[in-house]
């Protein structure tokens, strides 16, 4: 892939922040999650996210001879993965710098000790085109769905907060839904966190919180009884709601959950793809990885010998 050797692209500083502003609204939030919980990336409330030096957050700008693309992109301590955060301004996807800017991102992500990259685009989108061209690679659809104006449910809740003594099931629970293709993107539960419904622990459901609003990622097996009962329960029940709107990021290996959704009166955004792109390779001939899933469960170890970050 051939890159613009002229170009010049650099970090992004507070100086930057007034500059950032003015593309609010020609943002392409590629964390829908982080979208929905925290508003627009260069919005007032998401720049503030700048100026914290205990996150990982890292943004960069590439100037242009006559128009500039910027990107960001965010990772939690501790992580496998980091994910891209932005593409600004849409009117620039295509940009001859911007694969040189996405490279830049994806690099930073491996400095952080990252193996992967993830980002979440509308299908329809250009930046699809952009971030296929980029390396990256769908490994799975989600939609968010609202639901926001589902009916109150005047039954008891029935779900309680996870504890330390639930995450072996929470685990388990995991290794039954996620397919096992995807585990190396999408990793176990590892802390106490959400809710789990009581009913022989077949629900579990993750929760975003944010000022802009509330996201819930279930993991609901397809055995579990009154699932449409259940979700609404939880959605009348959960503490410190507020005004905030609530969503449900459903992924393409729990699609089974839809029809209940909008049963329920939800209501569906555009699906969006799912993308990877892996910053490391196996090696082969390598020794016996350390086995780290839940007792009870049956999963066939990886041979790794070592990782390597694939620095442009």
């Amino acid at each position: 892939m051939a890159y613009n050797f002229n170009m010049s692209i650099r970090p992004l500083a507070i100086l930057d922040l007034p500059y950032l502003y003015g593309f609010r609204d020609e943002a392409i939030g590629l964390d829908a999650t982080r979208a929905l919980t925290r508003g627009n990336p260069l919005g007032a409330v998401g720049l503030l996210s700048y100026i914290n030096p205990s996150q990982h957050i890292y943004s960069v700008i590439a100037n242009g001879e006559e128009k500039s693309v910027l990107g960001g992109i965010t990772h939690v301590h501790g992580e496998t993965f980091a994910k891209l955060y932005y593409i600004a301004p849409s009117s620039q996807l295509d940009h001859p710098d911007l694969p040189a800017l996405i490279d830049d991102l994806t690099e930073q992500a491996g400095k952080w000790g990252a193996f992967h990259v993830l980002a979440e685009v509308d299908e329809t989108n250009n930046a699809f085109i952009s971030l296929r061209n980029s390396g990256f690679s769908v490994y799975a659809w989600q939609r968010m769905w609202d639901i926001s104006r589902v009916a109150e449910s005047d039954s008891k809740s029935g779900w309680t907060r996870v504890k330390s003594v639930h995450v072996p099931s929470m685990q388990s629970l995991y290794h039954q839904i996620v397919p096992p293709l995807l585990h190396p993107v999408e990793p176990q539960p590892k802390a106490a966190g959400g809710w789990m419904c009581n009913e022989g622990e077949k629900c579990y459901v993750s929760v975003a919180h944010g000022s802009q609003g509330i996201v819930l990622t279930p993991l609901i097996h397809p055995e579990a009884n009154d699932v449409s009962e259940k979700l609404s329960a939880l959605i009348s029940n959960l503490p410190d709601r507020r005004i905030r709107p609530v969503y449900i990021c459903v992924r393409s290996y729990q699609a089974w959950l839809e029809p209940v959704l909008e049963d329920l009166g939800a209501k569906a955004a555009e699906r969006q793809a799912v993308m990877v792109k892996h910053l490391v390779h196996r090696v082969k001939d390598a020794a016996l990885a350390r086995n780290t899933q839940p007792a009870g469960v049956s999963v066939q170890p990886s041979r790794v010998n070592q990782t390597k970050v694939n620095n442009k």
